[in-house]
């Protein structure tokens, strides 16, 4: 049998992995409310985790990713799916219990061990995110992968293409940690305050780097400029679509700072429910 194109291999990749941990969510989800114990997980955990797997699907196996090779904008498109999209909607399903009790007894264990109080991994994630630190990893991240190099390399071999859509990814969870605050609970809740000012200042990098791709007279991407297009579209009008796109989104970040002085009007004084993990428990 003749190996399948590296493309192909990526893609049943990353549709292996999103049905996996559907079915292990969906498992978790399930048990937890059989087992009627604590604070039962909504339906709408479930929708959310379900709807930000399926976002990735799209994002990373559908034609939007054979498009991205020949247009900025659906690369931009694509990376904003993973970012804006899938990373807050998993992180909104407050997957780590459910995936827990997704597993068997003694995998559990051992799964949810490094997330214990005094951890290594948790230790780890506590600074990670944190307010400053997620944001500069995030904009870090965002803005070093637009430096013509790399994202020409990620372009055009496919072991930078798989690292970005990981570090875009992984930075986008760990931003969006702090403000939506899954289990485990790895700091106290700050004032709404400051978690508004991390989503402007988050708002402004993502407008800067939008309006300087929108910007330019010239393709800054010679692999777009190079390309032939049937279309008529040429790369620099490409590109400000792009940008533009990036522009827009930034607006995106209002909606959760629109839910923050919800919540805070609502229920300023009231305690935070505790999250338990399977490990924490004795039986």
């Amino acid at each position: 049998m003749p190996p399948l194109p590296d493309d192909l291999a990526v893609r049943l990749c990353v549709l292996l992995a999103v049905l996996a941990l559907a079915t292990l969510y969906t498992r978790g989800w399930r048990t937890l409310r059989q087992r009627g114990r604590g604070d039962l997980p909504p339906g709408w955990h479930l929708l959310s985790y379900l709807t930000g797997l399926g976002t990735i699907a799209i994002a990373l196996t559908s034609p939007l990713d054979d498009l991205a090779d020949t247009w900025f904008l659906a690369h931009m498109a694509q990376h904003l799916l993973l970012t804006m999209m899938a990373a807050p909607l998993l992180l909104l399903g407050n997957p780590l219990p459910a995936c827990l009790w997704g597993l068997p007894r003694r995998a559990r264990h051992a799964v949810g061990r490094p997330f214990m109080r005094q951890a290594r991994v948790r230790r780890v994630l506590e600074v990670l995110t944190r307010l400053p630190v997620a944001w500069a990893n995030y904009v870090v991240v965002l803005w070093i992968w637009h430096v013509p190099l790399l994202y020409e390399a990620a372009l055009e071999h496919q072991v930078f293409h798989i690292l970005e859509h990981i570090m875009f990814f992984g930075s986008a969870l760990i931003f969006w940690w702090p403000i939506i605050r899954p289990a485990p609970r790895l700091h106290p809740q700050v004032h709404p305050g400051f978690e508004i000012f991390y989503l402007v200042a988050a708002t402004a990098q993502n407008t800067a780097l939008g309006a300087f791709l929108s910007l330019q007279e010239h393709a800054i991407y010679p692999h777009y400029a190079h390309l032939p297009r049937a279309s008529g579209v040429d790369a620099v009008s490409d590109q400000v679509a792009a940008g533009g796109l990036m522009w827009i989104n930034g607006h995106m970040y209002l909606l959760p700072i629109l839910v923050l002085l919800w919540r805070f009007a609502r229920q300023p004084d009231e305690p935070e429910p505790k999250a338990t993990l399977p490990a924490e428990e004795t039986t």
